[in-house]
């Protein structure tokens, strides 16, 4: 019985960019290891590298150290080098062993990839999936439906009108959504090879031409809905989103504010704070229900409370990204202050707008107003200290991880809010305002 340890012994002449968890496995000369790879949550199953390695027996008189280059994506030609320090040859069935990035846990890739149709459309739907970062997609959408929510003071508001209004602000605010994501990462490249490895456009399953197809066409077909729309606060909202997306990434003289950490959050809170509360409160407001423009004492609470959840967006994004933004220059907040600083930044901003809610609902007249909201963020407050307990500072699948919780409890508030507001004001006839 002969072994083979990988990652151990000795390290390769160029580390892999992301986390390779593998099994030490056993075997008899001349059969076929297969290398399980395990994912231990949802955030490592897209670092988890699936492969297949065949180990042939060599001659016997040969006993110097076998080198093979390994392709572990064959679009991006990212090749390493495989030592193998026994009297092994380490040689895949096809000239290259495919990267797979969205691999299932302790999957082992045993036959060739199918290429049936339906196999080949799942792949690009994964990969579109994975290129519009779908965590800002949720919470734009679940932001949208929230905010336009408050809008309604009646039961009959509640009309295929409203509903038509709210998809016609979706539909253009998405695509400019993607179209903001889509930039970002076309101007990341590099640094995503470090940080993000798994998206399309750094693992090379989407060329460079490919992905300035898609980033240009939704923004230009976001302007278009929303001309057709012909709604002026979602019009302004989509131009502002435009520009301070592309100021925030674009690389040329006097922009790529994402460089400079506080450009960078200014960028995040505009957007998610005011436009997308403000505006998109304005455009059912104004262009469905044809009411003055005026803010209720609900719009601003929520712009309020966003107002705390941009910043942490903000500066929290930036903590699993922290050797990247080193190699390259980004002086982002994580950079210059250190992971530790920055959660824990992050954490109390957090608890201080709960604590502003909390105020809030206790001062409200109205006793269902202060129960839910006491009851309400008592918890939210309660789950987010507990949550980090479980943060492990030297994993970036376990940062990752917090990042996307804090996304989920952004989306539980704005449900809570939206839901609580409409069901105190239109089954109890209670005003809006309060």
């Amino acid at each position: 019985m002969e072994s083979l340890l990988i990652g151990s012994s000795q390290k390769p002449s160029s580390p892999l960019p992301f986390p390779f968890p593998a099994e030490i496995c056993s075997f008899p000369t001349g059969h076929v290891l297969k290398l399980k790879c395990k994912a231990f949550s949802n955030v490592e199953r897209l670092y988890a590298v699936p492969v297949r390695l065949h180990v042939k027996r060599q001659n016997l008189h040969d006993k110097s150290i076998g080198q093979r280059r390994i392709t572990l994506n064959p679009r991006r030609d990212s090749k390493y080098i495989a030592n193998s320090t026994s009297e092994h040859s380490l040689e895949s069935p096809r000239p290259d062993l495919n990267f797979l990035p969205n691999s299932v846990s302790e999957h082992i890739l045993e036959s060739e990839p199918s290429k049936s149709p339906w196999s080949s459309v799942q792949q690009a739907l994964d990969v579109f999936y994975r290129f519009s970062r779908p965590h800002t997609v949720i919470g734009t959408v679940l932001s949208i439906i929230s905010v336009s929510l408050l809008a309604v003071e009646k039961l009959s508001d509640l009309s295929p009108l409203f509903y038509t209004g709210v998809l016609e602000a979706i539909v253009p605010a998405l695509l400019m959504n993607i179209y903001v994501v889509g930039l970002n990462q076309l101007t990341d490249i590099e640094i995503d090879k470090v940080n993000k490895p798994y998206l399309p456009l750094a693992s090379g399953e989407y060329s460079v031409t490919t992905g300035m197809t898609i980033v240009s066409s939704f923004g230009i077909l976001s302007f278009l809905l929303g001309g057709v729309v012909g709604s002026w606060p979602l019009y302004w909202a989509l131009t502002v989103s435009f520009m301070l997306g592309t100021a925030y990434s674009i690389n040329v003289p006097f922009l790529r504010w994402k460089r400079f950490a506080v450009l960078a959050a200014m960028c995040i809170f505009t957007v998610r704070a005011v436009i997308v509360q403000v505006a998109f409160f304005l455009h059912v407001q104004m262009h469905v229900f044809g009411r003055p423009a005026l803010l209720s004492k609900p719009v601003i609470f929520a712009t309020a409370f966003m107002s705390f959840f941009s910043v942490v967006i903000a500066l929290f994004k930036d903590i699993p990204d922290i050797v990247g933004d080193k190699i390259f220059g980004i002086q982002s907040f994580t950079v210059r202050l250190g992971q530790k600083k920055v959660f824990w930044i992050c954490i109390l901003l957090l608890e201080m707008a709960y604590a502003v809610a909390l105020f809030v609902g206790v001062t409200s007249p109205n006793s269902w107003s202060k129960l839910t909201a006491v009851v309400g963020h008592t918890f939210l407050g309660w789950l987010l200290l507990n949550r980090t307990k479980s943060i492990d500072f030297k994993s970036k699948a376990s940062i990752t991880s917090f990042y996307m919780f804090i996304w989920k409890v952004l989306v539980l508030h704005c449900s809570v809010l939206s839901f609580f507001h409409n069901y105190r004001s239109i089954l109890y006839k209670i005003p809006v305002n309060v």
